[in-house]
């Protein structure tokens, strides 16, 4: 230990006044800057440390982490420094006391106090979180009061500088040059106060600023009750108490401050409250309703079988010109049994008893009360059925930037696909929802229209790199808002914002969540917001189904998988995009199914929970003509994910494909069930009906298509061959050369058109959109299949043989859909198409 200093010792510009305190790693001392002439407290750092490099960086550390800060509610470090051989910090001297010592000396608190004090903490963690700084020692010990009131946040010396801020302007909180260091503890080593440290620190886990939460979480609940939520008789009791217990509620607090300190205390720190601006928000909120109904000066009576002291303080520490106590790392403070504090009702009975008539009266009016509560609570919970189903609308983009779009609606997007993991919901689809994308909400004919008991819309505001994010959930069935919150984040946040709103959805539609539910809810795909942002760019491209859009797609989810080499879905997407590839953009199979197959192995090798990547696998099978390791690919992920329409989409066309039509019906009727207003989805079901004989509902099913969206190009190609079907070549044209326009001549839309023109005896067209197709399909542009169907209009079965079996040779995927063509049917007597079917491993 160090030779305590005397008065009057001179070091460097500092004057020693008197020793106040002790902390565990040096002392502090009451010293007069002779430069500027002010009182300030200067912490030395024992010799013993002073030699260890460890405890030493984590001595300037504290002097950083602090220093970097400039906030009312945060301890002001004046210099750091050597002289003789000592390390020191100089501070700003506070006249007041610590957190524990006003606790100790205080038998209740008021609920003004607890709440001011709480937001001040709170103010103070929000801006070191703001500067990449957690705390990760919160504690009434790192508390202090002044004596006007103000609290004030000191010791960061077990800050964790979480990420380098960006450079900032010069005097402003933050530098960058101020947080560059980082010192990191070794995984397992736990570091904190045992009383206050989070789940995840007591594990020796890796922590973040939710952890500060959690520790602020128990001064609150300290404050409150007079004792800490979890404690034990030893260390090793105290820890298991952390990971494993719930606390005992709070009683004589006001219920909104029970689910404050409630959520702050959640063990899944997805669920937890996600910053501490958030938390800020709802203390500020709660101590305004509570100041307009007269309640703050209420004081809070702890609920503990004894007042005063429950565990020793063995360790002082001193900024302050009295005295400032702290309790030693590791203090174990015997737990004490909740009391329940008799209710006002209580007293009276008991007071009654001593009064034979005044028993009885309070006897009937008891009865009364409780028969009355029962019956409201019966009919208030036959009135208040839990919610089954709920629709995400798209969120508004407010931006004024059409670049945000894929925010917006990757926002809803998210949270549809999350939801969607809870078995006990009934989430509307993408496709049903986003059809009132720029049209002005009305939840309840929303909710009428998609038939759900809620529905949530939602604002985005994009201004740089600061978020503002707003949500609203209405009850469409009592015509009431169960919830609504305003977000406001930075870019680097949306991640765990979007995992935060859905926690907060399921808690106000009353949801009981399994096990696997909530691991499905809160599950972190990624940690990289940048590459998490990438991922929604490529869904929002993906969405759009053009050749164009589809490239982008890839680009993006590729730029999210080299963000993070670890996120799953970013390799489902570019999965996703290369199994579709050759339809939408004209590239051969044989270009597109490796990297389709190499994604979405990756994916599954990745998480083997995602029922995406499989679905993927069973088209890339089925394609390189592997019936049975495709089918196989299917079920699985429909095992994985019964609610997953796509899957059952294309397990559909594959049952089709290989002869089971009723199969395919039933997995296609599914498929519609689980999303209504998926034009693929209505396309295939289309295409059932002409393959069932029975072009009249076809066409109603295109119509219908074609009313949801007008511009969708597939339907206006399936109702032309519906028309054709029908002998209606007149109407076949115009939905053909719709079809073509609307998909930028895609190579489908011209063997229609060739088709079309040749039955309809122009065959100087007809020959012409052949030269085009064969002119794409040396550039490798198209495929053998578009020539032999437009070949098949002009009748010349021996062209309609030439290009499939070109088609054969280089493996087309097109020819596992042979059963799929309908306008292959002129040829279906020929040797050859049982011949052709045989190789391909569709001959039955």
């Amino acid at each position: 230990m160090n030779q305590a200093l005397e008065a009057n010792t001179i070091l460097s510009h500092y004057r020693i006044v008197s020793r106040i305190g002790a902390g565990g790693m040096g002392e502090v001392y009451l010293a007069q800057d002779t430069r500027l002439d002010r009182h300030v407290a200067i912490k030395f750092l024992n010799e013993e440390f002073s030699k260890n490099s460890d405890k030493l960086n984590r001595f300037i550390q504290e002097a950083k982490a602090a220093s970097a800060l400039n906030h009312p509610n945060i301890l002001t470090v004046h210099e750091i420094g050597e002289v003789d051989g000592k390390n020191y910090i100089a501070t700003e001297l506070i006249d007041g006391k610590t957190l524990r010592a006003h606790l100790s000396q205080t038998e209740s608190l008021q609920l003004s106090q607890i709440l001011k004090i709480g937001v001040q903490i709170c103010e103070a963690l929000s801006a070191a979180h703001h500067a990449g700084i957690i705390h990760r020692d919160i504690k009434p010990e790192n508390i202090m009061i002044r004596s006007d009131g103000y609290a004030k946040v000191l010791d960061f010396g077990l800050a964790k500088l979480s990420e380098p801020r960006p450079a900032v302007a010069t005097g402003s909180a933050g530098s960058e040059d101020a947080t560059r260091l980082q010192i990191n503890t070794s995984p397992g080593v736990v570091m904190g106060t045992v009383s206050y440290m989070s789940p995840e620190q007591a594990r020796g886990k890796d922590t973040d600023t939710r952890t500060d939460i959690w520790s602020l979480g128990v001064v609150l609940y300290e404050m409150a009750a007079g004792k800490v939520p979890f404690s034990g008789e030893t260390v090793n009791h105290t820890i298991v108490s952390i990971i494993e217990k719930e606390p005992v509620p709070l009683e004589n607090v006001p219920g909104e401050l029970q689910r404050i300190v409630r959520k702050s205390l959640t063990k899944d720190v997805d669920m937890r409250y996600q910053s501490a601006r958030d938390l800020l928000i709802d203390l500020k909120t709660l101590q305004r309703e509570l100041d307009i109904q007269g309640e703050l000066e209420r004081s809070i009576i702890p609920n503990r079988e004894q007042t005063g002291e429950s565990g020793k303080e063995s360790e002082t520490r001193a900024y302050t010109q009295k005295s400032v106590e702290e309790t030693r790392e590791g203090q174990s403070a015997k737990a004490t049994q909740n009391v329940t504090t008799s209710s006002s009702l209580e007293y009276a009975v008991t007071q009654a008893k001593s009064h034979k008539l005044v028993s009885t009266i309070v006897g009937l009016l008891l009865f009364g009360v409780i028969s009355a509560a029962a019956y409201f609570a019966f009919f208030s919970k036959a009135s208040s059925k839990q919610i089954e189903s709920i629709a995400v609308m798209p969120f508004v983009n407010q931006s004024g930037n059409a670049d945000s779009d894929y925010l917006s609606d990757g926002l809803a997007e998210s949270l549809i696909y999350r939801l969607s993991q809870l078995s006990n919901l009934k989430v509307s689809p993408r496709s049903s929802v986003f059809r009132y994308k720029g049209k002005e909400i009305d939840a309840e004919k929303v909710g009428g229209e998609l038939g759900v008991d809620a529905v949530m819309s939602g604002r985005i505001v994009q201004r740089g790199d600061s978020l503002t994010i707003s949500v609203d959930l209405v009850d469409v069935r009592n015509k009431k808002t169960l919830w609504g919150e305003q977000y406001e984040r930075k870019m680097s946040d949306l991640l765990a914002t979007q995992r935060e709103i859905a926690s907060a959805i399921t808690e106000k539609l009353q949801l009981k969540l399994s096990g696997n539910d909530a691991k499905g809810l809160t599950k972190s795909y990624t940690n990289d917001n940048e590459a998490y942002q990438h991922y929604l760019q490529g869904r929002f491209f993906w969405n759009k189904r053009t050749g164009e859009n589809i490239k982008k797609a890839i680009e993006q989810f590729r730029a999210a998988a080299n963000k993070d080499p670890g996120f799953a879905l970013a390799y489902a997407g570019l999965a996703d995009c290369y199994v579709v590839a050759s339809t939408y953009t004209g590239s051969r199979a044989s270009e597109t199914l490796p990297p389709a197959k190499a994604n979405a192995s990756r994916a599954i090798e990745l998480d083997g929970s995602l029922a995406e990547p499989h679905a993927a696998l069973g088209m890339i099978n089925w394609f390189e003509w592997n019936m049975s390791g495709a089918e196989t690919e299917f079920k699985r992920a429909i095992e994985l994910n019964p609610n997953y329409p796509t899957a059952h989409h294309w397990y559909s066309r594959f049952l089709r494909a290989v002869g089971r039509s009723d199969e395919a019906w039933a997995e296609i009727k599914r498929a519609q069930e689980l999303d209504p207003m998926s034009l693929v989805i209505l396309n295939n079901i289309a295409e059932n009906y002409i393959e069932r004989g029975d072009p009249k509902a076809a066409t109603d099913e295109c119509k219908r298509m074609i009313e949801l969206d007008s511009s969708f190009w597939a339907a206006h190609q399936t109702l032309g061959i519906a028309y054709l079907k029908q002998d209606k070549n007149a109407e076949a044209l115009v939905e053909a050369q719709k079809s073509i326009d609307l998909s930028n001549r895609s190579n489908a839309s011209l063997a229609l058109l060739g088709y079309v023109y040749a039955r309809s005896g122009k065959r100087n067209e007809a020959q012409a959109v052949i030269r085009e197709l064969e002119e794409k399909f040396v550039q490798q542009q198209a495929d053998g299949r578009d020539l032999a169907v437009a070949y098949a209009g002009l009748d010349d079965k021996d062209q309609v043989f030439a290009w499939l079996e070109k088609a054969f040779q280089y493996r087309s995927f097109f020819l596992t859909g042979l059963k799929l063509e309908p306008l292959l049917d002129s040829v279906h007597s020929d040797p050859r198409w049982s011949d052709l079917l045989r190789r391909v491993g569709l001959h039955h």
